[in-house]
């Protein structure tokens, strides 16, 4: 119990600053014998007061970006529709077959970020004066704006590990932010996503006919711990060394990789 509330802290940590916290969770709660699919459910459910934490936070980077949250929060919310279903309809077996898929992309997203970021960096800087504003974003990129944000929707739904990530990098490319206001829109939309996922997997764990259920110890002492996380990544999470945080994520998600494939 102590080291799945810990746990909890360190994604709730990961989350706001990185995106990538189910990478300690979802291992853990494995780890100790929590079927996939309800270490799944479980975790999402748990995260999602360290998402409000960490979001919070990040209110002042939100300044000005009410009306580009407006028109991607329905996006995200309809993708994560659609990832809590395709969790719950298809069989586990699949998701075990996914699962580590699912695994090596958000590690290699992890991996990656840095120099990703330093790219992203020059593009903007080399594009100068003709750089684009979200005033005149046009139609085609708008458009590929919410299908990205609708993807990673799913993808969150369904497996939730880097979707931060999943989202910085790519909304990088297309949306004029600078990162730290990017992360803060990031969390809104990360926090949107597991929200309705925890709801779907609540009510179907309540009237579900136990068919998914929830592991509740595991989702107050994930929720206990990310609450906390949530408030120490937003304050004094961005001074922690990013090398160190990528270490240990890429560690417990090749741990998790290799509990998936076992099971196998």
């Amino acid at each position: 119990m102590a080291l799945v509330l810990l746990a909890g802290v360190g994604a709730g940590v990961i989350n706001t600053i990185v995106g990538s916290g189910t990478l300690i969770t979802f291992p853990t709660l494995v780890a100790f014998g929590v079927p996939p699919v309800t270490a799944t459910m479980s975790n999402a459910v748990g995260l999602v007061p360290g998402n409000v934490t960490g979001s919070f936070g990040y209110r002042r980077e939100l300044a000005g970006q009410g009306f580009l949250v407006k028109r991607l929060l329905p996006a995200s919310l309809l993708g994560s529709l659609v990832g809590a279903y395709l969790l719950l309809h298809l069989p586990e077996d699949t998701f075990i077959a996914v699962v580590p898929v699912l695994l090596v992309l958000a590690l290699i997203l992890v991996v990656v970020q840095p120099p990703l970021q330093k790219w992203l960096k020059a593009r903007r800087e080399a594009s100068g004066a003709d750089a684009v504003t979200l005033d005149t974003m046009s139609t085609p990129r708008t458009a590929a704006v919410l299908v990205t944000v609708f993807l990673s929707g799913i993808y969150g739904g369904y497996f939730a590990a880097a979707q931060g990530i999943l989202l910085m990098g790519v909304l990088g490319l297309l949306v004029p932010l600078a990162l730290q206001r990017m992360n803060a829109l990031k969390n809104v939309l990360v926090l949107a996503v597991n929200v309705v996922s925890a709801t779907t997997y609540i009510v179907v764990a309540t009237w579900g006919g136990g068919t998914h259920p929830l592991d509740w110890t595991a989702v107050g002492l994930v929720a206990a711990g990310s609450l906390v996380g949530g408030v120490i990544g937003a304050g004094i999470g961005r001074r922690l060394p990013p090398l160190l945080l990528r270490a240990c994520i890429v560690v417990l998600g090749l741990v998790a990789l290799y509990t998936i494939l076992g099971m196998g």
